[in-house]
């Protein structure tokens, strides 16, 4: 036989075999699981998989990466909840037609709280761009209203 012929079989050969040890292992499994539905967005399930699978082999690099970016996703989802919670709120004194000292100031407890939460977060290359520009939308929005309550 030919040497490319043989390094090609061996090649596939490899493949196949690393292919059905992924497939037969069940921390493996459990992360390919994960990967999938942190593709898709569904953060806690893909957390929960992939901590699954971690504590079946320590070593499975995969689902410790999944691990942690589905909790960093995680926090980015509840980060843009709160902060619609909280610009639901603020519109609503908004709507009121002269705006209270009190309801000022709490504005501005709300407003430092979203500033300061948003520096805590720290995206990865692999966490979902939409999810983090969201994110960014509701922190300049949150900087520019501080500043109007602040300039009043």
């Amino acid at each position: 036989m030919k040497p490319k012929i043989v390094i090609s079989l061996f090649a596939v050969l490899t493949l196949l075999l690393m292919a059905s040890y992924f497939i037969v292992n069940p921390s493996y499994e459990k992360s390919i699981k994960a990967k999938y539905y942190f593709e898709i967005g569904e953060y806690t399930e893909a957390y929960s998989l992939a901590q699954e699978a971690f504590s079946i082999d320590v070593y499975n690099r995969m689902a410790a990466t999944i691990m942690a970016q589905s909790k960093t996703s995680m926090r980015y989802v509840d980060y843009n909840k709160q902060a619609k919670k909280y610009m639901k709120q603020i519109n609503e004194i908004a709507l009121h037609e002269n705006i209270s000292e009190s309801d000022k100031a709490k504005i501005r407890l709300i407003c430092e709280i979203m500033i300061g939460s948003y520096t805590k977060l720290a995206p990865s290359i692999i966490t979902d761009r939409e999810l983090v520009r969201e994110t960014a939308d509701y922190y300049h929005k949150f900087e520019k209203l501080l500043e109007k309550v602040n300039r009043r």
